[in-house]
């Protein structure tokens, strides 16, 4: 077999040889732009060879503190397209967290969005390794007297628009970093090769799992700064894909309005970006019906909004899971063939799951003492294997217990059943042991919001003099209905579904849930909040 190198240059020059018409729509602080994979292709080289006119040589880390748009898309493939590393920032990282990633990684340029600018500027003196800035907008350069501030246009403009990607990159070199968001201690970095996001990009494509395809027309609403987007940007330029970029601060609304006008089929992002997008549907009329389908990762979605989907909008919902380390697409639930005659309830229960694990990858589920815990209801760390799987972390000082006999150990507690659906029990951290048994949050969270009156749910534990740990529910209502259920209906509400050692001792209303910066329940902030309340109330 011939020894051809997987690289991402390979899928910007597809596009533009196969798909040149096909378009990227991209809203921005100016409104929404359209441009083809011709256009895009060309730019794509100008910036490459701009970067490369700057000093940027293989190995260089460049930084991006941006949004989905066309311009963070065209460094997807300028920066890996001449053997530099694609570092994508976190723009909902502490103020010393962006610092520190950036100083860490070593970035050597800058390329940041309009509107986060001041971000930067802030924190201009403590970034050590940067030396230049690259706005990406339309508008005029910010007044600062700093060296080597540019203007995205102006900056690729000087560059080549027939300018040669490098070829001579060994295929398992960087081509980007991603660092998680780090609810304890300070960022991870992530590296990804040419091959693991070559081969995570045809994974991609797999009628199974997310089925992405030329005809598609793409909305990924995860951040690219977050896990490359889930791959998307990457495999779609590669399929010739039309793609939607929400743009900066977008909300429900013009979610709602984009999936409408631009007719999307698939749409990529976290529960509470779809839990939003519900209570917009509700308030508006749009249209929907050539919505395919909805892929959901991030955090286990409850089974009630998923229902709602399909059900009253008859749009499909795609249940997945991965992680910063992955890639991420790890599992998708798919309901088998010979599984489409089960009744509603128990097709529920299987789209719940996180599904069975997409082919390329290995998993198992192990106890603490590293048994393999056979098909069924027992318990476990979620392991995985294979060639987009992270097997280290960037410049990491100790070897992480992460990454030990050759699988990735995720922190997941997980369940696989007889036929390989795996279902997220609880992260080991956040698991409740309640007089010696444990009790699930995820399940407990996702019973809840399947309440008709709850918004968002959350579960977090305190200390219990005499069971160790007791489970206490943390509530968000919808609008309309704050103040009218009461901590005696949610408890209603949940007998019957779980033993009654499981039902949370208390149930705290709140205004609004701590999330993380890619809209995770920030449960180590909840139990702060709960403690404290809990102690003011006593």
């Amino acid at each position: 077999m011939m020894n051809s190198p997987l690289l991402l240059s390979h899928f910007i020059e597809r596009a533009e040889r196969y798909f040149p018409t096909k378009q990227v729509i991209s809203r921005t602080l100016n409104g929404k732009k359209s441009l083809t994979y011709q256009q895009i292709g060309e730019r794509t080289r100008r910036l490459a060879s701009a970067l490369a006119q700057f000093g940027i040589k293989k190995g260089d880390r460049v930084g991006t503190f941006a949004w989905n748009t066309h311009r963070h898309l065209e460094a997807y493939f300028a920066i890996p397209g001449i053997g530099a590393v694609l570092h994508t920032i976190n723009l909902r990282l502490s103020q010393d967290h962006i610092a520190y990633v950036i100083n860490h990684a070593e970035d050597r340029v800058l390329f940041v969005d309009a509107d986060v600018w001041p971000l930067i500027a802030q924190l201009r003196d403590q970034l050590s390794s940067v030396e230049a800035f690259v706005l990406m907008s339309d508008g005029e350069l910010p007044e600062v007297d700093w060296p080597n501030v540019f203007s995205y246009e102006e900056f690729i403009a000087k560059g080549d628009p027939s300018f040669e990607f490098v070829q001579s990159i060994d295929e398992t070199s960087p081509a980007g970093i991603c660092y998680t968001s780090a609810t304890t201690g300070k960022p991870k970095g992530v590296v990804y090769s040419h091959r693991g996001i070559y081969l995570h990009s045809m994974a991609l494509g797999l009628a199974d799992t997310a089925g992405l395809s030329e005809k598609d027309v793409l909305m990924p609403v995860v951040p690219m700064f977050h896990v490359n987007a889930w791959g998307l940007p990457f495999a779609a330029t590669w399929f010739g894909t039309t793609q939607v970029m929400p743009g900066p601060q977008f909300t429900p609304q013009v979610l709602a309005e984009l999936i409408d006008e631009e007719k999307v089929t698939l749409a990529a992002g976290v529960p509470t970006i779809w839990l939003g997008l519900l209570r917009e549907l509700e308030t508006g009329v749009y249209q929907t019906e050539h919505l395919r389908a909805i892929l959901c990762g991030g955090s286990a979605a409850p089974a009630a909004m998923i229902q709602t989907f399909e059900q009253k909008y008859n749009v499909p919902f795609l249940h997945a899971y991965g992680m910063t380390e992955t890639s991420p697409l790890v599992t998708v639930s798919m309901v088998k063939s010979y599984q489409a005659d089960l009744n509603e309830e128990e097709t529920l229960e299987l789209r719940a799951k996180q599904g069975l694990v997409v082919p390329g990858l290995e998993v198992k589920v192990v106890g603490p003492n590293g048994e393999v815990k056979p098909d069924g209801a027992e318990m476990g760390e979620l392991l995985i294997r294979g060639p987009w799987i992270a097997d280290h972390y960037y410049k990491a000082e100790e070897v992480s217990d992460a990454f030990a006999d050759g699988w990735l150990h995720t922190g997941d507690v997980a369940t696989i059943d007889e036929e390989g659906f795996i279902k997220l029990v609880d992260r080991t951290k956040d698991l409740i042991k309640s007089g010696g048994e444990w009790i699930s949050s995820v399940d407990l969270e996702n019973a809840i919001m399947a309440h008709e009156d709850v918004f968002e749910a959350a579960v977090v534990s305190v200390p219990d003099p005499k069971w160790q740990e007791r489970p206490v529910a943390c509530v968000v209502l919808k609008d309309p209905n704050k103040g009218s259920v009461a901590e005696a209906d949610i408890r209603r509400f949940l007998e019957g579904k779980f033993p009654s050692w499981w039902l949370p001792d208390r149930v705290i209303f709140m205004d609004e849930l701590p999330k993380t910066s890619v809209g995770k329940f920030l449960k180590r902030a909840l139990r702060e909040q709960v403690k404290e309340q809990m102690e003011a109330n006593r």
